[in-house]
């Protein structure tokens, strides 16, 4: 699981696992929740219950890389969209080696990358715990994080932005999912933020989007020029014409990631 993601602002998708626990508002309609629990009958959601091991991860992140490499593009990376990274380490119901919990996983991606094993690819971490993040990172990337990791988290309306966004402030590439957007966010400053997508919730049991909330995003970002890119109202619903706005970050752009970081 997976490659080749439908997902707009990515070009891959990968798991480490299957698994997460709801956090605030953006969480109520979560479609990995459904697809793991209804559609599959897993249990792997909640605070109490185990995270499924995704058994190819690292071998798909190998694929990736040698692809890009003989491509000579860089591609970007999205982990996870059945998982939170930086959730709190939950013991894995099919452990394997050390892999004996989401944390010995996490730190085992981590090394890699620290080792250089990935210099085309572009991580996209995702998270709604970025108060995490300076716990779960190694120690040698507070002080320099490594260019191909981006780290990001979710929005979905004034009060999210206003406890998350606090949370941002440490040194790193860092971008912001403001999806599924279900309220207005009037105000946010963007100082460190380097990247800004945008959506409405989608399926069947979607909130309502505004769409005069991505006129006022649009505008936010570009005020304080920060690249904007907006994702979807509902994946029903055509996006106007001043609205197909896809910008991504300058260094998306660049041929080669120099790897800045070693774990020690």
């Amino acid at each position: 699981m997976g490659q080749n993601s439908k997902i707009e602002w990515c070009d891959h998708t990968v798991n480490l696992w299957w698994g997460c626990a709801k956090v605030h508002t953006g969480c109520k309609n979560c479609y990995a929740e459904f697809l793991s629990d209804t559609r599959y009958n897993n249990d792997l959601w909640g605070e109490k219950a185990g995270r499924r091991r995704i058994k190819s991860a690292f071998k798909v992140l190998w694929k990736v890389q040698c692809e890009a490499e003989v491509a000579g593009v860089r591609t970007r990376v999205f982990i996870g969209s059945m998982m939170d990274l930086f959730e709190a380490g939950k013991d894995l119901i099919n452990p394997s080696g050390n892999w004996l919990t989401t944390h010995n996983m996490r730190m085992d991606l981590f090394r890699e990358i620290d080792a250089g094993l990935y210099p085309n690819i572009i991580f996209l971490f995702l998270t709604k715990r970025p108060e995490l993040i300076p716990w779960a990172i190694p120690s040698s990337w507070k002080e320099t994080p490594p260019s191909n990791v981006w780290f990001g988290t979710s929005l979905s309306d004034q009060e999210t932005a206003d406890n998350i966004i606090y949370h941002m402030r440490f040194d790193g590439n860092k971008f912001l999912s403001v999806e599924p957007q279900v309220g207005s966010i009037d105000n946010i400053d963007l100082s460190g933020i380097k990247w800004v997508i945008q959506g409405g919730e989608s399926g069947p049991r979607k909130r309502p989007f505004d769409i005069e909330w991505a006129h006022k995003m649009r505008n936010i970002c570009a005020d304080q020029k920060v690249p904007y890119f907006f994702k979807q109202i509902d994946k029903v619903q055509e996006i106007p014409a001043e609205l197909m706005i896809r910008q991504i970050p300058k260094e998306f752009k660049s041929k080669i990631i120099q790897q800045q970081s070693k774990i020690v």
